[in-house]
């Protein structure tokens, strides 16, 4: 079968603005009993759209809102940079006294960067450094290298009559015009918008000391299990270290949330709403992992029998089976108990859509790689595929499909796109990858 080709957008972006234009709930209650990935991710952001409300946001100052996303457009108070300067450390000229052939110029007092220079005289240069002010008369900049001679004379601007040999320059060489990166009243940052460094330093640049963002998604996180112990305790027989928890919470915490943990729950339903009735308390969201297929001990179905929540299958490998509602009013999502499933289901469902809705975390970047190997993958459903991508553009699969496998999981960079339909692809052809 051939390679998927690029429909427009990736699937990463299709997830990232809430998924397909159908109405999940529409699609499940009409007895539908796969979603797919983009019906789910839109469930999602159904589910969650309440959050983005004006009491869950807040103003930070800069130096707190790394990883925020914008609430709203910033314009510009003022134009950047604010007025035209020099790029270079050079002499500031009116280019029509350097025509063709260069000339001789008389020398003025030297800009530093910071001070308000004089008018350019008629045939004069002035010492200028890089980020200096452009005297008003000039129009070009002369770097220092192209001077004769090819450095400042040490008795510029003391009334000497110093001159210095420049070559012919056009307007606007080595100017830096103002609003030339963006000009006053202009939208500098669209609302939505993560805020790393880059974002951060251009507010700043603004002269723009707080900006209003979304608060963080705070998520009461639960894992679930008779089977599962502590890390660091005494592992008995039939038992597993519980690994969701840590993998989960970190992912989590690098998406910018904030996670409250409440240890493991048992496969008792009861105590699992008990618990859930007592440290979900104040949280925005309420996540499980395990106990949400069909099993005869699934105890987050057991737990939400009375909630309106639902239990379903999505059409994708790993992490098929997904759970979705409220817990007493609370949004909730439950996650499969395979590792690699649930890591899968935060990445395909939840860091997407709390991309689109609040500006962060920042969207994955989606990138088109090549396979080193073959793979075959369930036409039926998504197959997301964990691998390393190499710096010559390919892709080698790490371990198989099957979703216990957290050594291969680890030793991977980019999970590995197979869409539905497609059966099979060979060495070479092309996949998306998303980055980790």
């Amino acid at each position: 079968m051939t390679s998927p080709e690029p429909h427009g957008a990736s699937l990463e972006n299709t997830l990232h603005h809430g998924g397909s234009g159908t109405t999940p709930a529409a699609r499940h209650h009409a007895g539908h009993q796969s979603w797919s990935i983009a019906d789910h991710a839109a469930a999602v952001a159904e589910l969650l759209q309440p959050m983005r409300s004006p009491e869950r946001t807040e103003m930070l100052p800069l130096q707190e809102a790394l990883g925020r996303g914008l609430v709203e457009d910033v314009r510009a108070p003022i134009s950047l940079p604010p007025f035209a300067n020099s790029q270079m450390d050079g002499y500031a000229v009116r280019s029509a006294d350097v025509p063709d052939g260069g000339a001789g110029l008389r020398v003025m007092p030297a800009v530093p960067a910071g001070a308000r220079p004089a008018a350019l005289e008629s045939g004069m240069a002035a010492p200028i450094m890089t980020g200096a002010m452009l005297p008003d008369g000039a129009d070009a900049v002369v770097p220092i290298e192209r001077a004769v001679p090819d450095r400042f004379l040490p008795h510029a601007g003391l009334g000497t009559e110093a001159t210095v040999w420049l070559p012919p320059a056009t307007p606007g060489t080595f100017v830096r015009e103002a609003g030339s990166d963006v000009r006053a009243g202009e939208t500098a940052l669209a609302a939505g918008t993560f805020l790393g460094p880059a974002q951060l330093g251009l507010l700043a640049a603004l002269g723009i000391p707080e900006v209003a963002v979304h608060r963080a998604v705070t998520v009461l996180l639960v894992t679930t299990g008779d089977e599962v112990v502590q890390p660091g305790q005494a592992l008995p027989a039939g038992k597993i270290y519980d690994s969701n928890g840590t993998l989960l919470e970190a992912a989590m915490k690098q998406a910018g949330m904030e996670v409250r943990r409440a240890g493991i729950a048992t496969d008792d339903p009861e105590a699992l709403r008990q618990l859930l009735r007592s440290e979900g308390a104040g949280v925005d969201l309420i996540v499980t992992t395990g106990g949400v297929s069909k099993g005869a001990y699934e105890v987050v179905r057991q737990a939400m029998a009375d909630q309106p929540a639902d239990f379903l299958h999505v059409a994708m490998q790993p992490g098929g089976p997904q759970g979705i509602g409220t817990f007493e009013g609370r949004p909730f999502l439950g996650f499969p108990g395979n590792p690699v499933s649930c890591l899968v289901s935060f990445e395909m469902f939840l860091r997407p859509v709390l991309a689109g809705l609040f500006g962060a975390p920042a969207p994955r970047l989606p990138l088109r790689a090549r396979l080193s190997q073959p793979l075959t993958s369930p036409e039926n459903k998504h197959q997301v595929r964990r691998g390393t991508l190499g710096p010559d553009g390919t892709v080698a699969l790490q371990g198989g499909e099957s979703s216990h496998l957290m050594h291969a999981l680890a030793g991977s960079n980019v999970l590995v796109h197979v869409p539905a339909g497609v059966g099979a692809l060979a060495a070479g052809e092309e996949v998306e990858v998303w980055m980790l």
